[in-house]
């Protein structure tokens, strides 16, 4: 433990926390070394951004429609048990695409059904037991921490993965990876069982988060900011890979760029938790958003490996400054809300809803701009316009007050009425 603390610079870290990073390292390191690839081979198989698009499409539907029936599960039994079912169902994701093999193209909304539910039930309970697991003063290590795990985990994985593709004949060294990343699954689920079993209490009441808005300001402009994050990403998070794979015909050089990405941002990660303190959030968040714009440009006028390279450092250095301040301002903001120990899960399911809502009208948009445009050049005006997210979001989060309270919170008890037909982004 002491030589943890002198990595860490802290001199206590509770154990259930330690065993969430461990899950989350797990997680990260399968999801490293088969999701990217997971695009390729669907790539490989289709040659059609199409079908790209509807089995992310598919991901980011079910994805949030799983977060509202796990919140409601997770008002009923245990989180952590929530969370072993969304490992169980990325298992499962993997296994069948397995046995599909070469036939996969032929099922791809199954297969971005499959891995949305399982994304849904692992984040859902994840990012619960972030909130009762961590404080304040621990947020940002933790934060920071999992953003070191997962670089980590972003160096091994792709590489070893692309390595291990292209030395094996045909599909084999694809089968072999997702068959890694099964088993690395399957250590998450076994080491769950060591983190304390956290029941909840209550009616789910997710219809009285999404009205909050109305009573928390604070709660509104970090919905709004999620739902523009979204946007930016749920196109980003898949066609970049494409792209690098398309301009190289390789995946070792794919593994390559996700090496240099990770690494970068494994330095900026540890910097960003060491450096940003909660009175620099606001400015981080800012600062970053802009670099992480400005990198798109690299793309649009000439794209090739080297460009592709160049913006991977950019965004491995600007991405952690967003997401680590960002991600501690959501659970503050939250922190702060009406009822927010007895309605946190409520308060992470409606977050997902919006930050989704973003992602799938990121992709909807790119369905269209594929569709209407039969050349690159719409491709890349569309990723100018849906990048203008990570800015957005401090547009958004610079109204954010937690020192002066501006929310109108209600009390259990108040008379007031909040408007009927009001509702959240929806999916």
């Amino acid at each position: 433990m002491s030589v943890l603390s002198k990595i860490t610079g802290k001199e206590k870290i509770p154990k259930d926390l330690l065993l969430l990073l461990l899950i989350g390292g797990l997680y990260y390191l399968s999801i490293a070394l088969s999701n990217t690839f997971v695009n390729v081979y669907i790539w490989k198989q289709s040659k059609s951004l199409i079908d790209i698009g509807l089995y992310n499409l598919m991901i980011v539907i079910f994805q949030p429609l799983t977060f509202i029936i796990a919140g409601r599960w997770a008002k009923k039994i245990d989180r952590v048990i929530v969370m072993r079912l969304g490992v169980i169902s990325l298992a499962v994701f993997f296994i069948t695409v397995l046995l599909l093999g070469n036939h996969a193209k032929q099922f791809l909304l199954l297969l971005g059904a499959l891995i949305g539910i399982g994304f849904g039930f692992y984040w859902l309970a994840f990012n619960v037991l972030i909130f009762e697991i961590t404080e304040p003063k621990t947020r940002d290590f933790f934060n920071g921490f999992l953003g070191l795990l997962s670089s980590l985990a972003g160096m091994a994985g792709p590489l070893t993965a692309g390595w291990i593709i292209s030395s094996m004949v045909d599909e084999i060294g694809y089968k072999v990876i997702f068959a890694i990343s099964l088993f690395l699954f399957t250590c998450a689920v076994a080491v769950s069982f060591f983190i304390k079993r956290r029941h909840a209490k209550g009616e789910f009441q997710i219809k009285r988060i999404l009205k909050e808005r109305q009573n928390n300001d604070n709660w509104k402009y970090i919905l709004n900011a999620h739902f523009f994050q979204g946007c930016r990403e749920g196109t980003f998070s898949f066609i970049i890979v494409i792209w690098v794979f398309i301009t190289t015909k390789s995946e070792m050089s794919l593994g390559a760029y996700s090496f240099v990405e990770s690494g970068v941002m494994l330095i900026s990660y540890y910097l960003v938790s060491r450096l940003i303190k909660p009175d620099k959030r606001i400015q981080a968040i800012l600062c970053s958003g802009l670099v992480l714009y400005a990198a798109i440009f690299l793309l649009i006028f000439h794209l090739n490996y080297k460009n592709l390279m160049i913006y991977a450092v950019l965004i491995a250095l600007a991405y952690p400054a967003l997401v680590v301040p960002y991600g501690s301002l959501t659970f503050d903001v939250i922190g702060k809300g009406w009822r927010s120990a007895s309605m946190r899960i409520e308060y992470v399911v409606v977050r997902e809803i919006f930050y989704n809502s973003g992602r799938i009208t990121s992709i909807l948009l790119f369905l269209a701009a594929v569709l209407l445009f039969k050349d690159e050049q719409g491709l890349r005006c569309l990723l100018l316009i849906i990048g203008l997210g990570h800015p957005m979001v401090y547009f958004w989060i610079r109204h954010i007050n937690l020192t002066n309270d501006s929310s109108k919170q209600l009390t259990a008890d108040s008379p007031k009425k909040i408007r009927d037909g009001e509702s959240g982004s929806t999916v």
